[in-house]
């Protein structure tokens, strides 16, 4: 019995000893999970940065719709003339629907690459030649579109000046864009993600439905006027020129979605990058509402007088009450428009310089000599191309077509028609094939189309 007590004592010492131990370890491990990550913090501090948890669904979908709504809102009431109504509509839809198809290429043959990125996949498709070839196309088509961009914004601020305030040394087009460059471009392009570009891309679009809404009063005013043509709901076709006449809508209609190198970027920073297919569909859905809207109602407005750059339609005399606040209030919500799309469009120009000039270099975010480098030569190039070379805009609307076309249409095509992994579909070869011949088509047109203007232009000015 003495044997059986003292055995038992010492299973109860243990007992309370274990229980101890467990007490002690839990309350431990309570206080751990209260600490904060002090190591992690001061990570975060170390580099400058709070804490990022990913960009939210509605940011993404702002800055996907920014990117997509840029200058080419202006050259769509021309198709519409040209076009008519019916078919103007049908085909915005259509370029929607082929646009979704390819940007789901590029995120379905990515999914299983190392790198995701659009990059990253053309070089896993066609190696070291096709990512370089992506990235050249990348900087000769965004670098075109910002020239053009800040070219419109130069002129529309500077009649913009000179009709308020008169003729003077500040509202010249190369100090107006002097001072944007300073004051909006370089704070704008300086932020390291472009989920943070997610507030000037609502006010970017908000900016876009305040000139629709305009356009819209306007046309409303003029029916209750009287003051409306009855607007042609298919083409005039008449003889083979105006046969060839159609196919010049087409680069336009190409060229209007294109948002493709800006895809990958904002499916990396998403919180959810399983999000990304129903960010781009919203963000389709609600450009085609805008360019169908803005297509519409500028056609409904001038007609067979509706220009090519529907902005200078605004020039005219509109006929109504109030007609010149209206003209002026279209032409400022348009430019301060196109300065905030500005940054969206050259994020994935900077990051595609990088990848092209750095290779095997860790990530721009990682090093802010490289960025602000990049940052400030890119910028450095816009701006003397935009002010100091006259002839730049013709060279890119030859070349700038072709290099858009090519990454919105040609390359995602050629990625699933060389299926390097076998994940394409009869369907989705069948549907690469044809955005193939389109985007070759359109392009020809377009490189034609321009040649035979510039051409028919020196002609006329040597006849002068």
């Amino acid at each position: 019995f003495d044997a059986a007590h003292t055995i038992i004592a010492n299973l109860r010492d243990s007992c309370n000893s274990i229980s101890n131990l467990i007490k002690e370890t839990m309350a431990t491990k309570d206080e751990v999970q209260n600490v904060p990550l002090l190591q992690a913090s001061s990570e975060s501090d170390d580099d400058g940065h709070e804490e990022f948890n990913g960009a939210s669904f509605t940011g993404a979908v702002l800055n996907l719709a920014t990117a997509i709504i840029g200058a080419g809102i202006m050259a769509l009431p021309a198709t519409m003339k040209i076009l008519g109504l019916v078919p103007g509509i049908a085909m915005i839809v259509l370029m929607a629907f082929l646009t979704d198809k390819t940007i789901e290429f590029l995120i379905r043959f990515s999914g299983g690459i190392a790198r995701r990125s659009y990059g990253g996949l053309m070089e896993d498709s066609f190696g070291k030649p096709g990512r370089i070839v992506l990235q050249v196309s990348v900087l000769v088509s965004n670098i075109g579109v910002l020239i053009v961009y800040m070219i419109i914004i130069g002129d529309v601020l500077e009649c913009l000046l000179e009709e308020w305030f008169g003729e003077s040394w500040w509202d010249k087009r190369t100090v107006v864009l002097l001072f944007t460059t300073l004051c909006v471009f370089a704070p704008l392009t300086s932020f390291k993600r472009i989920d943070t570009l997610k507030f000037t891309s609502a006010l970017s679009l908000v900016l876009a439905v305040v000139f629709l809404l305009i356009t819209a009063g306007i046309v409303v005013t003029k029916f209750y006027r009287g003051g409306l043509m009855k607007p042609r709901l298919f083409p005039n076709v008449t003889d083979l020129s105006s046969v060839w006449k159609l196919f010049t809508v087409v680069p336009v209609l190409v060229n209007a979605f294109i948002c493709h190198s800006n895809v990958h970027s904002i499916q990396n920073e998403l919180e959810d990058s399983v999000q990304i297919k129903p960010v781009v569909r919203s963000a389709l859905v609600m450009s085609s509402s805008v360019y169908i809207m803005t297509s519409l109602f500028g056609y409904l407005l001038f007609g067979e007088s509706t220009l090519g750059d529907f902005l200078a339609n605004f020039d005219a005399d509109l006929e109504i009450p109030f007609g010149s606040v209206l003209s002026d209030a279209v032409r400022l919500s348009y430019a301060v428009h196109l300065m905030l799309v500005f940054p969206v469009i050259f994020y994935p120009l900077r990051v595609n310089m990088d990848g092209l000039l750095f290779p095997t270099a860790p990530s721009l975010t990682t090093s802010n000599l490289r960025f602000a480098s990049i940052t400030a030569g890119l910028i450095a190039v816009i701006f003397v191309g935009a002010n100091f070379i006259p002839s730049i805009w013709v060279v890119f609307q030859l070349t700038g077509v072709t290099a858009s076309v090519c990454i919105g249409f040609i390359f995602p095509a050629a990625v699933v028609l060389k299926d390097r992994h076998n994940q394409a579909t009869k369907m989705d070869k069948t549907i690469a094939i044809f955005v193939i011949v389109l985007a070759v088509c359109s392009s020809a047109v377009a490189i034609y189309s321009d040649a035979y203007a510039l051409i028919k232009k020196n002609k006329s000015t040597c006849s002068i």
